[in-house]
């Protein structure tokens, strides 16, 4: 077997400048492990054993998410990692796999205590491997778990635009459908042969039917029952297709009465062209009215996307509304509510002013503690999701609270620590609580906190209204 020498792990950039005594004792107090390809030097969510030194071959760190094995980084010789000192990080995060032959220097984790009473300058290359590691984890984790926010918001979106897009194109089928039959209509309303007088009355009563209050709410039973009676009596005056007429009719607000009016000023041969001619006019004008709501709906939604990832301003910090971002983050999420069965219910305090923020951090802090809410509720089939706001002197505050089963006592403290989860793979937006809190501690020198209890669990968040 190969050995470690002073020399050999002087060509570490980190640990150059060390004195030789030092690496003697790290050499002499570490021990050498031979792993084949595939073998783990750790798994996901146990205890570090130690620091890892890589001396020959390839180590691949990997994560789960949604069921996928996904590559975090790959470390190769001359690279340290594991345990370090002073660090709170004490499990792994994810599974170490080597990748070909690979010999791995193991300073054991009981060793450490030694390490740091003793040897100051490998202590503090060390601790300068830690901060690094820090850095470059963090900007990994942040742009991977907008990744993951992303996908899961686009799912979400894709059901939301589906259905308006479905209904413009399904109704424009149907309008250019209903079009082509306008010259047959024509050539039966010009054949009966309507004085001017008769038109005009009949013209104005049918103005006068649907320019007045049509609000009254019918029930199931009722609409029924009237379109029944509507279809009989049309039948009775032998107007062709009573029954589709009817239906249209009586989704206008027509009542039975009105049909009586309309025919006191027309001819018996001239009621089935003039009401056929009403229902095609109601029936296009239906049909325009859904499309333009489906259109409505996808520019709503397209505005919604747009001032949620911010894409049109830049990234400095600027004065909004709390409740934009939180209303937007609601909407990118609204499929999952409706699929959740979930209640929303929204109390925003009209006297808390625009808050200076990064919009977009502020977003992803949203949607990541409104989809944790989603997510805990979904045991109870349903539930309510609560979002206040309101002024604290001179803070903003918001709060997000469920009604799920609460999160246990003894992991709440755990909540914040990197890369903590309770959730099943795929589950959440693959951001954690401790991106959050350094999204609102560090960012916007504010605070989050955590109140939970069996039935109702609240995350109250504080920013400076006019912090910089």
């Amino acid at each position: 077997m190969e050995q470690v020498t002073v020399s050999w792990l002087q060509t570490i950039e980190a640990l150059q400048g060390v004195p030789d005594e030092q690496l003697q004792w790290l050499i002499d107090h570490s021990v050498l492990q031979n792993l084949n390809d595939g073998d783990y030097i750790f798994k996901r969510d146990e205890p570090l054993s130690g620091t890892f030194f890589i001396f020959l071959g390839k180590l691949r760190i990997y994560r789960l998410q949604n069921g996928v094995r996904t590559e975090l980084v790959t470390l190769h010789e001359r690279e340290i990692t594991g345990f370090l000192p002073y660090s709170r990080g004490k499990i792994a995060f994810g599974d170490g796999v080597a990748v070909g032959k690979t010999l791995i220097m193991t300073l054991p984790v009981d060793q450490c205590p030694e390490l740091i009473k003793t040897y100051y300058e490998l202590t503090q290359a060390l601790v300068s491997i830690m901060s690094n590691r820090v850095r470059d984890s963090t900007a990994m984790m942040q742009q991977n778990e907008k990744m993951m926010a992303l996908g899961k918001l686009s799912a979400g979106l894709a059901h939301e635009l589906n259905n308006p897009a479905s209904s413009i194109v399904r109704n424009a089928a149907s309008l250019k459908k209903h079009l082509q039959s306008q010259p047959d209509l024509f050539a039966k309303l010009v054949a009966v042969h309507m004085d001017a007088d008769r038109i005009g009355m009949v013209k104005a009563e049918i103005t006068r039917i649907l320019d007045r209050d049509n609000t009254i709410r019918l029930s199931l039973r009722e609409r029924s029952q009237l379109e029944s009676d509507m279809a009989e009596w049309l039948d009775d005056y032998q107007i062709a297709n009573p029954d589709e007429i009817a239906e249209n009719l009586v989704s206008y607000g027509f009542s039975i009465d009105d049909l009586g009016s309309i025919c006191r000023h027309m001819t018996a041969e001239a009621a089935t062209p003039v009401f056929e001619w009403i229902h095609d006019t109601l029936l296009s004008a239906k049909m325009v009215a859904d499309i333009h709501d489906a259109s409505q709906r996808i520019a709503s939604l397209i505005t919604s996307i747009k001032t949620f990832t911010h894409m049109d301003r830049g990234q400095d910090k600027q004065f909004t509304p709390v409740e934009t971002g939180l209303r937007n983050t609601l909407t990118m999420l609204g499929h999952k509510l409706k699929e959740s069965k979930i209640k929303v219910v929204e109390q925003y305090d009209a006297a808390l002013p625009p808050v200076n923020m990064l919009v977009g951090e502020l977003n992803q802090v949203w949607t990541n503690l409104i989809d944790n809410a989603i997510d805990a509720m979904e045991v109870n089939s349903g539930g309510t999701l609560t979002i206040k706001t309101r002024k604290d002197r001179d803070y903003a505050e918001v709060i997000i609270a469920d009604d799920g089963p609460g999160i246990p006592d003894e992991i709440q403290n755990r909540i914040f620590d990197p890369f903590f989860t309770t959730k099943s793979m795929g589950k959440g937006t693959g951001m954690g609580l401790e991106v959050v809190q350094r999204i609102i501690k560090q960012q916007h020198h504010g605070s989050i906190k955590v109140n939970s209890q069996p039935g109702h669990t609240e995350f109250v968040i504080c920013i400076p209204i006019n912090n910089r």
